[in-house]
C-alpha cells in the first residue's frame, strides 16, 4: 500500500473528537433501520446484507464503493473508512485515531521474526491480542471493524523491502502462519472479532527496481510456481474465512492483478471455495489507477473509467484510493456501462456481509461490543510481545562466548545504531508503543555497567574512534547493526544486501581490540561472510524486528535468561546473490545461464540456511515408530479421504522424540523436511513438510510430539500447477542440519490430489 507521510501519526493525535473517523455503530432500535432484516442477527450474514443493499439507491451504493465510503444518511449509516493497519499491532494510518485512553496499542514483533519462532498456537495469540486491540479501538470510536493483515507473501528475493512484513521465504510456513493468525484475530465464533485481510493477491514482492515498480511490473509466473510457491500461502487464508483478501499492484502473467478474472474468481473464489458470510475483495491503495492509462502504470486499459470497469467485473469489490492517482469514480463507470447492475449489487452484499459478520449490526449487547480501553496493552499483552521477541531470535554462531555471564563491575560497551534506537525495532507499519525498550535501556534496566556509542547507518564510511574509545575497558563487545527499516520499507528495494561499509569498518576496528565480539543483527539479509572470517567476532544473533520490547529480549537470550531456540525463516544469502538473480526473474528453479534458483528449495550456496538455529545446549533428536507401514499403496490413502481437497486429507503422523542432552533448559524447534526421487524428473531437493516447537524442555528430559502431514505435504506440482502424490521412495530429514532420518516408500498410480485451473 502507499506509504503515509511521517506526520500522519502527529497529525491523527491532535484530531477533536468531533472529528474521529472510527466506526459508528447504526441504531437498530430505532430510525430508518427499524424493522430492516439487517437488524436481525439470527438471520444469516447473506440475507440481512442483501436486505440492507435493496433498501439502497444506485446513487449510494455507487458511492460507496471506495475505501473512504460515505455512507448512507437516508439508512442512517455514518460514513465508513476501510483503511485499518495492523500488521503487527494497530498501527497509524488514515482509518483510526490515537489519543486520549488510546494514546498506545502493544507492537508485537514484525512477522519475519514472530515467523523464526515455529510456534503456530504463538501466532493465534498474537492474533487474538492484535484483534482485541483493535476492537477496543473501534468500540472506542477511533478505528474500524476490518484491519488489512497479514501480509503472507513469501520473501522471495532478499532485497525486498517488505520482506520483514511476512512470515518468510518458505509457502507451508506462511500459510500456516496465516491460518493461525487469521483464526485468532477473527476469533471462532460466528460474529468476528474483526476481520483480518490477507495481501497482496499475488504474486507480489516487488518495490522498485529501476525503471520496473510495483505499479507497471508483469510478473511472469510459471503455472508450476504460481499452482506451488505463490498462492498456496492465500489458500490457507481462504480455508480460514478470511473476512477480505487485497489484490495487488502487480499484474500477474499480462493481467494486473486486480483485473484479473484468473486470479480473483478462477482460483479464489471458484478453485477455493473462498465463498460464504463475509469475504470480499479490496484493491491495494492506487492499484486500480495504476491498471489504466495512468503513466508509469500498467496501461491495460485506456482509461481511468475503463480500469474501474474491469477491476470490478473481475471481482474487486472495493477500491481503495491513496490520492497519489486519480480517484476512483464508479458513478461513471457505471453510467458508461463498464460494470453491471449485477456487479453493483453483488459487490455491495459482500462488503456488508463482512460489516454483519463483524456485529456492526448487532447492537451494544453483540459479541465484543465490552471491549474496551482496559483490553489494550493489557500484562498479559505486554508479556506475549516479549515472548514472541525471544522465541523468534535465532543464534546463528557460539564459539562459546554467549551466554554473557559478566561478573560485579565488568563493563559492557554497546556499539552500534540499533543500541539505542528502539524506535527502528518496530519496523514498518506500526503504531504508538506502550514503551520502547532498546538494547541499552535494557541493559541499563538490569544493572549492568554499560559504555555506549552509536554508529553508521547505511553510509559508506564512519568515524570509529568513538565506538574504539567506549569499548576501551570493556570485557565484552556488543555490536548491534544491521539493516533499518529507513532502507528497508515499502516503496523501496535494496540494490545489494552487504553488510553497511560504515559498520563493517566499524566491527573491524572493535574486533582489532583483541576482545570477544559479539554482533546482533537486526532488520533482515545482510552477508556475513566477511564477520565470519573475524576470529574475534565469537557470536552472531539475529533479531529481524523484535518489537516493544526487543531490546529486552535481546538482554535476556545474550545473558542466558532465556534460551535461542529461534530458527531462520529465511535463506541468508551471499551479496554476490544480487549480481547473478535480477529481482524481476520470479523463476524458483535454477536455468542455465548462471540463474541460480530461489529460496533453499533450489539455492544451495547459503551464508546461513532457511531453518539454521543453534541453541545453548545439545539435543538430539530421532523419529519414533511410525502407526503406517515402510511400504504403503497411495490409492489406499486416498481412497479413505473424505475431503473434497484430497490434498488436504491427513498423512499418517510420524512421532518425534527430542533430547535435551546439555545442561541448559531450552525450547526447540522440530524442522521436518521431505526429499526423494519421484515423479517424472528426480527432486534432489528437500522442501519444508512439518514443524513442531517443544518447550522448555530441561536438563536430561526427551519430549515427544507427532508431526502432522497431509497428503499435500508430500506431494510435487507438475507443470501444468497439477499437485501429484507420486510413487516412490521418500525420505523424512529431522533438524537443519538433519540429524535424523526415516524411509518409505509409496506404491500404486501417480494421483492427481488438485487438478489446478487452467487460465482460458
Amino acid at each position: 500500500m502507499a506509504p503515509i507521510i511521517s506526520l500522519l501519526p502527529l497529525l491523527l493525535l491532535c484530531l477533536p473528537q468531533s472529528v474521529w473517523a472510527g466506526v459508528s455503530y447504526p441504531d437498530c432500535t430505532a430510525g430508518p433501520l427499524k424493522g430492516n432484516l439487517v437488524c436481525n442477527n439470527s438471520a444469516s450474514p447473506l440475507d440481512r446484507a442483501t436486505a440492507l443493499v435493496a433498501a439502497m439507491s444506485n446513487t449510494d451504493k455507487l458511492n460507496n464503493l471506495v475505501n473512504n465510503s460515505p455512507g448512507f444518511s437516508k439508512l442512517g449509516l455514518a460514513a465508513y473508512q476501510w483503511w485499518n493497519e495492523a500488521l503487527h499491532g494497530v498501527a497509524h494510518n488514515r482509518g483510526i485515531t490515537w489519543g486520549g485512553s488510546f494514546s498506545a496499542a502493544t507492537q508485537f514483533p514484525q512477522a519475519i521474526t514472530s515467523g523464526a519462532a515455529f510456534d503456530d498456537p504463538l501466532i493465534e495469540k498474537i492474533g487474538e491480542a492484535i484483534g482485541v486491540e483493535a476492537r477496543a479501538f473501534a468500540n472506542a470510536g477511533r478505528a474500524h471493524l476490518d484491519f488489512w493483515t497479514p501480509n503472507v507473501n513469501p520473501f522471495r528475493d532478499p532485497r525486498w523491502g517488505r520482506g520483514h512484513e511476512t512470515p518468510g521465504e518458505d509457502a507451508l510456513r506462511n500459510g500456516r502462519f496465516a491460518a493461525a493468525f487469521v483464526h485468532g484475530m477473527q476469533g471462532s465464533e460466528a460474529t468476528h472479532r474483526v476481520l483480518a485481510t490477507c495481501k497482496h493477491f499475488a504474486a507480489y514482492d516487488l518495490e522498485d527496481a529501476g525503471s520496473v515498480t510495483r505499479f507497471n511490473f508483469d510478473a511472469k509466473v510459471s503455472l508450476q510456481d504460481l499452482a506451488e510457491y505463490y498462492l498456496p500461502p492465500f489458500r490457507e487464508c481462504a480455508a480460514a474465512r478470511v473476512g477480505s483478501i487485497m489484490c495487488s499492484y502487480n499484474a500477474v502473467n499480462g493481467v494486473p492483478a486486480c483485473a484479473n478474472e484468473y486470479l480473483l474468481n478462477t482460483i479464489l473464489r471458484s478453485h477455493w471455495n473462498w465463498t460464504g458470510n463475509n469475504e470480499y475483495v479490496v484493491s491495494d491503495c492506487d492499484a486500480v489507477y495504476y491498471l489504466g492509462n495512468a503513466a508509469a502504470g500498467h496501461r491495460y486499459k485506456a482509461s481511468h473509467n475503463a480500469a474501474v470497469g474491469a477491476a470490478f467485473e473481475a471481482g474487486t469489490d472495493n477500491i481503495c484510493w491513496a490520492s497519489d492517482g486519480a480517484a476512483p469514480n464508479p458513478s461513471q463507470a457505471f453510467s458508461q456501462k463498464l460494470f453491471s447492475q449485477a456487479t453493483l449489487d453483488r459487490m455491495m452484499v459482500r462488503q456488508f456481509q463482512g460489516l454483519v459478520s463483524a456485529g456492526m449490526f448487532d447492537g451494544p449487547q453483540g459479541a465484543y461490543r465490552s471491549l474496551g480501553a482496559s483490553d489494550v496493552n493489557s500484562a498479559t499483552n505486554k508479556a506475549l510481545a516479549l515472548r514472541a521477541a525471544e522465541e523468534g531470535i535465532v543464534l546463528l554462531k557460539n564459539d562459546g562466548v554467549l551466554p554473557l555471564t559478566p561478573a560485579s563491575g565488568d563493563t559492557l560497551a554497546m556499539i552500534g545504531f540499533w543500541a539505542s534506537k528502539a524506535d527502528e525495532m518496530l519496523g514498518g507499519y506500526s503504531g504508538t508503543p506502550p514503551f520502547n525498550h532498546d538494547p541499552v535501556t535494557a541493559a541499563k534496566a538490569l544493572g549492568l555497567t554499560v559504555t555506549a556509542a552509536t554508529g553508521p547507518i547505511a553510509q559508506a564510511s564512519g568515524d570509529t574512534s568513538g565506538a574504539t574509545a567506549a569499548a576501551k575497558n570493556a570485557k565484552v563487545i556488543l555490536y548491534f547493526g544491521g539493516i533499518d527499516n529507513s532502507v528497508e520499507k515499502e516503496s523501496n528495494d535494496r540494490s545489494n544486501i552487504a553488510w553497511p561499509a560504515g559498520q563493517l569498518a566499524q566491527i573491524k576496528a572493535l574486533a582489532a581490540l583483541g576482545k570477544p565480539v559479539v554482533v546482533v543483527k537486526l532488520g533482515t539479509h545482510v552477508d556475513d561472510t566477511l564477520l565470519l572470517s573475524m576470529p574475534n567476532v565469537k557470536a552472531i544473533l539475529w533479531a529481524g524486528y523484535p518489537g516493544q520490547d526487543g531490546g529486552t529480549a535481546v538482554m535476556n537470550i545474550l545473558l542466558g535468561k532465556t534460551a535461542p531456540a529461534g530458527r531462520l525463516p529465511m535463506t541468508m544469502y551471499p551479496s554476490s546473490y544480487t549480481q547473478d538473480a535480477p529481482m524481476t526473474n520470479m523463476a524458483l528453479r535454477p536455468s542455465s545461464g548462471g540463474y541460480p534458483g530461489r529460496t533453499y528449495r533450489w539455492f544451495d550456496k547459503a551464508v546461513f540456511p532457511f531453518g539454521h538455529g543453534l541453541h545453548y545446549t545439545n539435543f538430539s533428536a530421532s523419529l519414533g515408530s511410525p502407526s503406517f507401514p515402510s511400504t504403503i499403496s497411495i490409492q489406499s490413502l486416498v481412497s479413505r479421504c473424505t475431503d473434497s481437497y484430497l490434498d488436504r486429507c491427513p498423512f499418517p503422523s510420524l512421532p518425534v522424540n527430542v533430547t535435551n542432552t546439555g545442561q541448559v533448559a531450552s525450547d526447540y524447534v522440530a524442522l521436518a523436511f521431505v526429499s526423494g526421487s519421484y515423479g517424472t524428473a528426480p527432486y534432489p531437493i528437500k522442501t519444508l513438510g512439518s514443524y513442531a516447537r517443544f518447550a522448555n524442555i530441561t536438563a536430561g528430559q526427551t519430549q515427544s510430539a507427532s508431526l502432522v502431514w497431509t497428503l499435500g505435504d508430500l506431494s510435487r506440482v507438475d507443470a501444468s500447477g497439477n499437485r501429484v502424490l507420486y510413487p516412490g521412495n521418500y525420505t523424512v530429514l529431522l533438524d537443519q542440519p538433519t540429524l535424523a532420518t526415516f524411509t518409505f516408500s509409496l506404491t500404486g498410480t501417480d494421483t492427481i490430489l488438485d487438478k489446478w485451473p487452467q487460465p482460458s
